[in-house]
């Protein structure tokens, strides 16, 4: 119990500060929705209850992926992270679906106008800003695993090109709020439109419209963490590291180098080759420096290093080489 204390001390904070958000959110919107019938905010509550769940177990996930390596799992926990990630969104999948269903229904049938206005237009601007805030925080935690200085309120437009190089529990933290910060808004627009307007399918038609951004973060999400638990290459790491190893004047060729991320982390495992008239000695000096510099690599967690006899060949070609 001790170590799963501290394992979630560790554990993704965003996705963690993004559970509470929603959870709250989650329950005051239900509240305003008991009050108001208003099939927007249905759609809304079932999205902060579905992001707050997954975020939850997205930062359990995150937090045990982080247990070191053992016996009988010697490449670590890395992976885990992935397939909380696969697990949390089903979880949106079912939501989504029933966030479409309703919209559809009162799309079909509209039941009318719905009373309570200024309590989901007040429950609906503190979701705005509170969902902002996480997005916001999301952001620039999307920007500090990618190396990048913090942009203040130019954070969110600046994240998009680096979503790639964040975790992936930041990454699904940033991509729900993104949809919730934008469900929210269009939510608070429907409202006041079929208020002014008497066009109560709008209400309807946004809750579908939510319903299918959702569908999309599902979608996102499934594809990035199945190649994850299946042992994606980090194409970029992988050309940045054998720059650094054919610096290397002992190294004369490249035989195989694999960088493959486990979750957060990338372990990456090498065969070079070397003059044959190198002492074992020498060339273990050359294994350590070389393992120094790799492990200096941003998110780079394990190497191992094999040596191999030149044969005069070069094999080694990769994009950009």
């Amino acid at each position: 119990m001790t170590e799963l204390f501290k394992l979630l001390k560790d554990g993704n904070k965003p996705s963690l500060l993004a559970a509470g958000v929603n959870t709250f959110l989650g329950i005051i919107k239900g509240i305003a929705f008991f009050f108001t019938g208003n099939v927007a905010m249905f759609a809304e509550m079932m999205h902060s209850l579905g992001d707050a769940a997954n975020q939850l177990f997205v930062y359990i996930g995150s937090a045990l992926s982080k247990k070191p390596p053992t016996k009988q799992f010697p490449s670590g926990f890395g992976r885990i992270v992935n397939l909380v990630c696969l697990f949390a969104v089903i979880i949106v999948a079912i939501l989504s679906y029933e966030t479409i269903k309703e919209g559809w229904h009162h799309f079909i049938h509209p039941s009318g106008e719905s009373s309570g206005i200024l309590i989901a237009l007040g429950v609906l601007l503190i979701g705005i800003v509170l969902e902002g805030a996480v997005l916001a925080k999301a952001a620039v935690e999307v920007l500090h695993e990618a190396g990048q200085e913090k942009a203040g309120l130019t954070a969110i437009p600046k994240a998009f090109p680096y979503l790639n190089r964040a975790k992936p529990a930041t990454k699904l933290v940033f991509m729900e709020d993104l949809v919730a910060t934008s469900g929210n808004i269009l939510a608070f627009a429907a409202i006041v439109i079929a208020y002014f307007t008497g066009w109560g399918r709008i209400e309807g038609l946004v809750s579908m419209i939510i319903g299918a951004m959702m569908f999309y973060v599902v979608g996102k999400v499934f594809l990035d963490n199945a190649r994850g638990v299946i042992g994606e290459t980090d194409e970029e790491m992988l050309n940045h590291i054998a720059y650094l190893v054919m610096d290397d004047p002992n190294i004369k060729d490249i035989v195989r180098l694999e960088v493959i991320k486990e979750g957060e982390f990338l372990h990456v495992e090498l065969v070079a080759e070397a003059d044959p008239q190198l002492s074992l000695a020498f060339l273990d000096d050359v294994r350590d420096h070389l393992t120094e510099i790799i492990l200096s690599q941003k998110g780079v967690a394990k190497v191992a290093i094999l040596f191999d006899e030149d044969d005069g060949k070069t094999s080694w070609v990769h994009a950009g080489n």
